[in-house]
């Protein structure tokens, strides 16, 4: 009489095992970057009407060579913001003079996000196309949660 195996050998199913924790090796790290890097948004998203308030005072200012003079008073730009509840990513948004607008995430950490990590917003006049063409910096661009 024919004696039919049923079923994986071990050494099949040790192969399996072996193949799932590469998968899980390379993919858990990649998610817990998208985590954080979806997270940051609350910061970038925090400063956009900080950028629409100085490209307005730039066009109304009549497109000069130059950004400087902001304040948040006299210039329609809104007032530093500061996390009082003290939840999520964001710490604050500020705006400098020369139209720069720093975003800092909070301290501590936040979904991965590296604590107190800032990000600079910067603006630079583009007379020939009559725009202003911004650059981020800081640690948002080292730490990989914003691309230039």
């Amino acid at each position: 009489m024919k004696n039919v195996q049923k079923g994986f050998t071990l050494i099949e199913l040790m192969i399996v095992v072996a193949i799932i924790g590469i998968l899980a090796a390379v993919a858990i790290p990649s998610y817990q970057n998208y985590v954080a890097k979806s997270a940051f948004t609350e910061v970038t998203n925090a400063m956009t009407p900080y950028k629409l308030a100085v490209e307005n005072y730039w066009t109304d200012a009549g497109y000069p060579a130059t950004i400087s003079g902001l304040s948040p008073s006299t210039s329609g730009i809104p007032a530093n913001l500061s996390n009082t509840a003290g939840t999520g990513a964001l710490a604050s948004v500020t705006t400098g003079a020369n139209g720069a607008i720093t975003g800092k995430a909070a301290t501590p950490s936040y979904k991965g996000i590296v604590a107190g990590t800032t990000c600079i917003l910067t603006p630079t006049v583009n007379t020939g196309a009559q725009r202003l063409d911004w650059a981020y910096s800081g640690g948002c661009v080292t730490n990989g949660y914003v691309h230039q």
